[in-house]
This record gives structure tokens, C-alpha cells and sequence, in this order.
């Protein structure tokens, strides 16, 4: 249905007026529940995955997913995760058609391991264990670990995603998270804040460890010709409260946005719930932009709020919420709503993409989708 789809993704990451408004839906979850359950509506017969249903649409490509494993992680699928003084093994069972995998981690004094399980009903990974769930016993051991893990960039994964997505849109790498994040998904948010307050210095090393090796990974990342980036850290200011990412988080994506510019790439943090505080600070560092970002109910800055509070250069996606996709009933309703959100974003075309503001909701309609996608092309110049 497109021409050149992904010239007008260019443009917008040029801050250039694009020729019509660019619509990167993500229907990894949704794809993968329908496809897993034998329910896939009749017209995506013969599409193996969430790509082959962007390709039937006819929509843009600006993803960090395609290539993800849905029942392995939320989130990378690019990099290659490695362990300089230890190694690591996983197991996998079953349970009722849930996947429970564990990982442990063989360090030079000890042991770590984690627990993710892949609920079958709802199509989604939950962490049951956390790697760390003492962190004064488990202080040397967790030391290890952060030291020891190291990324390498894996050229050949990332041009077979690229290849497949050929000229629809843009590949984005999203293997990256920010030391804060590295705490939240090694002993979740709340001790992550217990964690800081008790032990702040020995917190901070970690942290910075974590930071450099990410940063070795940004860098041969983008000289390998990759485009965007993005870091995978749900920034919602209920877990990410301004004076956190300040203090834990800017180092990063200060730098981070650095060295994309000095390579022509650019560098998006995924964002997730409450936004609105944040916006300013993020916009500071350089950050090119935001994926994602929730209105209310979900959030708590509209979207074209969330323009005016940032600078000419700040991408936001987003448009659509498992509110939208639940609560719009009919097509004339889709329709409607679509043409109001096109209408406020119209000023801000050259740095807004319609897209999920995180995900497409397993219980949403076929009609729906299709609904999204009719009403873009009828408004999307």
C-alpha cells in the first residue's frame, strides 16, 4: 500500500516534514496469542510471525521486536549476552503449556539463579524468581555477575532482520537497559529502592559497571551501521521518578545519545505509564524520543501535552492503548477518534509516529485492527 515507507520514517528521524503521517503498530504479543491459540483470523493463514502481519497490512515497520523470542524474554534478540569467568545453564520445563525456564549462573564462589515463566492463556513472560533476593548475602555473587556480563553485537542476526523488513520501515536494536533498570530486573523495584538507600556506594560501582558495559555494546552497535536504538527500560515515573533517573539513569542516556549522534544513529528509551515528569529531563540529555508514550487513563500527559513540553527535536510515538483498542466498538468509532488524534498531532508531524502506546492487547478484535489501520489511510495525509 506504501511507497517508500521507510523514506517518511527517515524524514521524521530527521525532524523533516514526512509525506503523510507513519503508523508502526506492534502486534508482537497479539500475533504470537493468536498464532499460539489456533484462533488467527482466516486472512493471516500462512503468516509465521508478527512481520508477515505488518507485510499483509500494508503498515510501517519502526520495531524493536520483530525478531524477538516471545516466550524466551521480553525484550533483545540481537546481542549476544556472554559471561567472561562463569557460564550459565538453562532448563526448561512445562507446566499446563506454561514454559518455566531456569537459569543459573556458575560463579567463581557461588551460585545465582532466576526463574521466568511464559503463561500460555495470556501470552506473556512473568518473573516468578529474581536472580537476586538478598542483596547483603548475595553482595560478592552479585558483584560477579555484573562484572563478568558482557555483550557482543551480532551483525548477523541484525541484517537478517533487516533483510526481512526490506524497505517497509526501520530494524530498531532494543537489547539495551539503563543501570536502573539493571536493578529493577535482577531484584525487582522495591529492592532496588531498599538496595540504593542501604547501600548507595556499593549500588553506585555496580551500576557504573553495568553502565560501561552497555556502552561498549552502544558502541559497536551503531559502527555497525544500525540506525536506532533503543533502551528497554519502561520509563514510568512511578519506577522511574525524576530524581532516580537524575541520579541513577542520565549518565546513561546522556552518553548513550552521544555516541548514536557521532555514528548518524539515533537513541529512543521505551516508555511505559506516567511520563509527564520526565519528559523535560529526558529531553535534556539528548534523547531523540520516546516509544510509547501512554495518555490517560494509562498515562498522565496527552500527546500533544507531551509535544509542547519538549523541544523541536523530541520523537514521541504512540496513539493507540488497550483502552482504545477495548473500548471503540465500531468502525465509525475508530474512525472518529483517529481523525480528532491526527488533527491535534497535525503541528507535530515531523516527530510523531501513531503506533502502540506499548503493546496491542491479546482481546483485541481483527475488525479492530483493520478498523486502525482503514482509518489511518484515510487520514494519514
Amino acid at each position: 500500500m506504501n511507497q517508500n515507507p521507510g523514506s517518511d520514517i527517515e524524514r521524521i528521524l530527521s525532524r523533516q516534514e514526512p509525506s503523510r503521517i507513519v503508523f508502526a503498530p506492534n502486534y508482537w504479543q497479539w500475533f504470537a496469542h493468536h498464532r499460539n491459540h489456533g484462533i488467527l483470523p482466516e486472512e493471516l493463514t500462512g503468516c509465521e510471525n508478527q512481520l508477515d502481519m505488518i507485510k499483509y497490512l500494508g503498515v510501517d515497520i519502526f520495531s524493536r521486536n520483530i525478531y524477538c523470542i516471545q516466550d524466551e524474554y521480553w525484550f533483545g534478540g540481537i546481542c549476544d549476552e556472554y559471561f567472561e569467568d562463569h557460564n550459565v545453564e538453562v532448563s526448561v520445563q512445562f507446566d499446563n503449556r506454561n514454559k518455566i525456564t531456569d537459569k543459573e549462573y556458575h560463579l567463581r564462589t557461588g551460585r545465582l539463579s532466576e526463574k521466568l515463566v511464559y503463561l500460555f492463556d495470556e501470552s506473556t513472560i512473568v518473573q516468578k524468581e529474581f536472580l537476586i533476593n538478598d542483596y547483603k548475602e548475595q553482595a560478592g555473587l552479585f558483584e560477579q555477575f555484573v562484572t563478568s556480563r558482557k555483550w557482543k553485537f551480532n551483525r548477523e542476526k541484525f541484517e537478517k532482520a533487516k533483510n526481512e523488513a526490506g524497505d517497509q520501515g526501520i530494524v530498531i536494536v532494543g537489547d539495551f537497559f539503563s543501570p536502573l533498570k539493571m536493578l529493577h530486573l535482577t531484584m525487582g523495584a522495591v529492592n532496588s529502592v531498599y538496595f540504593l538507600m542501604d547501600q548507595p556506594e556499593f549500588a553506585g560501582r555496580l551500576m557504573d559497571i553495568h553502565e560501561e558495559a552497555q556502552l561498549d555494546l552502544v558502541k559497536q552497535t551503531v559502527s555497525n551501521g544500525v540506525k536506532v536504538i533503543m533502551s528497554m527500560d519502561n520509563l514510568d515515573t512511578m519506577f522511574h521518578p525524576p530524581q532516580y533517573v537524575e541520579a541513577y539513569s542520565a549518565s546513561f542516556y546522556e552518553k548513550a545519545s552521544s555516541i548514536c549522534h557521532e555514528h548518524g544513529a539515533k537513541f529512543f528509551i521505551h516508555a511505559c505509564g506516567d511520563q509527564k515528569g520526565n519528559l523535560k529531563l529526558i529531553d535534556s540529555l539528548k534523547v531523540d524520543g520516546l516509544e510509547g508514550v501512554a495518555f490517560p487513563p494509562l498515562g498522565d500527559v496527552e500527546l500533544d501535552e507531551a509535544m509542547q513540553l519538549t523541544s523541536d527535536n523530541f520523537i514521541i510515538t504512540g496513539g493507540i492503548s488497550a483502552m482504545e483498542t477495548r473500548d471503540l466498538k465500531t468502525r465509525q468509532e475508530v474512525f472518529k477518534y483517529v481523525s480528532n488524534l491526527f488533527t491535534r498531532m497535525k503541528p507535530f508531524r515531523n516527530r510523531f509516529i501513531f503506533s502502540a502506546s506499548c503493546n496491542t492487547s491479546i482481546d483485541t478484535t481483527w475488525n479492530t485492527i483493520i478498523d486502525f489501520r482503514d482509518a489511518w489511510l484515510e487520514y494519514r495525509q
